[in-house]
């Protein structure tokens, strides 16, 4: 008996190794979480392969007495019986995936144990699949709502287990080979069992503790990071973020690009990998143009043209603003260092928490240029130039015409109106902004009689969404500066047609005196002053343009041989769409 005892040690002993070599793949990890039928499928594997294993490592047994020890069992004369764990990997298999992977289990168990003994005691497929079945309900009853028994529950299940195989063997064999295997396979069996459980409940005890210290580095990451996503993707922001991830993370480098340009680059390779230049490593250029993320384990997939690159392992994120790729999140580790789940997994995070702040922050933008905007229109209504200049005209009329100050009186209100119901919304119909264009213009004309002509040349039906004030900025913007010194003949063409599809196209050319080429470039991409005024209403209405559709979409602005045009190319939405 002690000598059977000491060789399933042996046995148990290896069984364990296997065991703390599986609980620390993720796989198998995996499966476990997921419980999906395909996790099950892989689960029923995986303890297959145990329990054949636990069957071949066994300790033969012949005339109920002596003891055999082959390195490996392939077989074994009907007469004889084999000592083995076999319980042991059926009721863990039980335990841990429930009883009908571990009934299967136990039938493969089984039947292997019946092959091996020339098919002789098929009752041992019988206990086996009762045993698999059992442990399985039996475990599913104890544990409540935890994911798995209490040790006390695992070693009082461990020991039933082997007592029904004892039954068996007993209803078959007689008590003479009970009397000499029960002791060391009810203790080690039972003992395994207990063993094999507080393993993976440990590392996956442990994997809880880990994941919450790092779910707490990353919420502190992501509230250091905020202020600065929220003022959008740009050099100042991202140098300041890549600052922040490389203090929290053991990452060498740290780098964010947007489309096309080097944003930031912090850490080993700064030397080469310079802010401003283009995206150089083909890794990069991939995930920007697919939106989806690689892992790179070596120089060569990393694919950075610069010999003494540092660079070893990196994994690079894409940062999605409305499913639209803005830029990526890229975190290398030199030659010394190796990509681990732990790093994956901490940089999936990041990239969805970043991208969440940045459609934040856009839409923080978002509010504040449309907010501008309504106020630049209530500033013509409330500027005292523009107000006083109206009402005296409509007073005036009153003198000679009382029905026209009468018409414009009420275009002034609903001027008025238009611009406060225009002004809660980002998109409008054509019809409303053309309405309001009109609004502005009847009043402009009210002042100035036969100065200006405003024609439209539409091809797309009035419910397409456009933003809202887009056409009334750019006319106003016309009127003011592109006619001064020009009393009549003042001609101003509004076209709105499709360019594809998915696009259109507003245009709002002028036969003035054209846009002053120290300016030109500048429009829409900085506030510029000419004649007083702040100079922001092209400029916020290019950055709401690019903030709701995105970098393609933007503001261009051109001189012709008589006049100026601006154009705005926008994606086709219709009102019900």
């Amino acid at each position: 008996m002690f000598k059977m005892f000491f060789l399933l040690t042996e046995r148990l002993g290896i069984i364990m190794i296997l065991a703390f070599l599986l609980v620390n793949t993720r796989f198998f990890r995996n499966l476990l979480e997921t419980r999906t039928k395909k996790s099950q499928f892989w689960l029923f594997i995986i303890f297959s392969f145990f329990v054949i294993f636990s069957n071949t490592a066994g300790i033969e047994i012949t005339n109920n007495s002596e003891v055999i020890t082959p390195p490996v069992i392939t077989g074994f004369p009907q007469s004889a019986s084999i000592a083995n764990t076999r319980t042991l990997v059926i009721t863990t298999a039980s335990l841990t995936c429930g009883p009908y992977v571990g009934m299967f289990v136990g039938l493969v168990g089984g039947i292997h144990r019946v092959f091996l003994g020339n098919f002789s005691d098929f009752f041992y497929i019988i206990s086996s699949v009762i045993i698999g079945f059992l442990i399985g309900v039996l475990g599913d009853e104890v544990k409540k709502d935890k994911l798995y028994p209490s040790n006390f529950w695992i070693m009082i299940l461990g020991f039933v287990a082997e007592m029904v195989q004892m039954v068996f063997i007993y209803a078959v064999h007689g008590f003479a080979l009970v009397r000499l295997i029960v002791v060391p396979m009810s203790v080690l069996n039972t003992v395994g069992a207990c063993l094999f459980m507080e393993i993976l409940k440990t590392y996956l005890s442990n994997e809880k503790q880990l994941r919450a210290v790092q779910t707490k580095d990353v919420l502190e990451l992501a509230n250091k990071t905020l202020p600065y996503f929220r003022k959008g993707l740009n050099e100042q922001s991202a140098t300041s973020v890549c600052e922040i991830i490389k203090e929290y993370t053991n990452f060498d480098a740290v780098r964010i690009t947007n489309k096309e340009n080097v944003l930031a680059h912090i850490g080993a390779g700064s030397d080469h990998h310079i802010v401003g230049e283009p995206v150089m490593t083909d890794m990069s250029k991939v995930v920007i143009s697919t939106g989806k993320e690689k892992v790179a384990l070596n120089k060569k997939e990393i694919g950075c043209p610069h010999v003494d690159c540092p660079l070893n392992s990196a994994i690079v994120v894409p940062l999605k603003v409305n499913d639209q790729t803005n830029g990526a999140l890229k975190l290398y580790l030199t030659e010394h260092k190796k990509m681990t789940v732990v790093e994956k997994n901490l940089v999936d995070g990041l990239a969805v928490i970043f991208s969440g702040q940045l459609a934040l922050g856009i839409t923080e933008k978002q509010k504040v240029l449309l907010t501008e905007a309504e106020i630049k229109a209530l500033e013509v209504q409330i500027n005292p130039h523009f107000f006083f200049n109206s009402i005296n005209t409509i007073i005036a009329l009153m003198r000679f015409d009382t029905e026209k100050a009468r018409l414009a009186m009420l275009e002034l209100s609903h001027f008025f109106r238009s611009s406060l119901k225009n002004g809660q919304k980002n998109t409008v119909t054509i019809k409303q902004e053309k309405e309001h264009v009109d609004s502005f213009m009847k009043l402009e004309k009210l002042r100035f009689p036969d100065r200006f002509d405003i024609r439209y040349d539409i091809f797309l039906p009035e419910d397409v969404l456009i933003p809202s004030f887009c056409i009334q900025m750019l006319v106003e913007n016309t009127v003011r500066h592109a006619f001064k010194g020009k009393k009549k003949d003042n001609k101003v063409l509004i076209s709105i047609k499709k360019l594809s599809k998915k696009e259109l196209l507003i245009s709002v050319t002028d036969n003035g005196k054209g846009i002053d080429s120290k300016i030109l470039s500048k429009i829409g991409k900085e506030p510029v002053s000419e004649s007083g005024g702040t100079g922001t209403a092209l400029y916020n209405l290019n950055e709401r343009i690019q903030g709701l559709y995105g970098a393609k979409y933007r503001l261009e602005a051109m001189n012709n041989e008589t006049g100026a045009t601006f154009k705005l190319t926008l994606p086709l939405f219709r009102e019900e769409e």
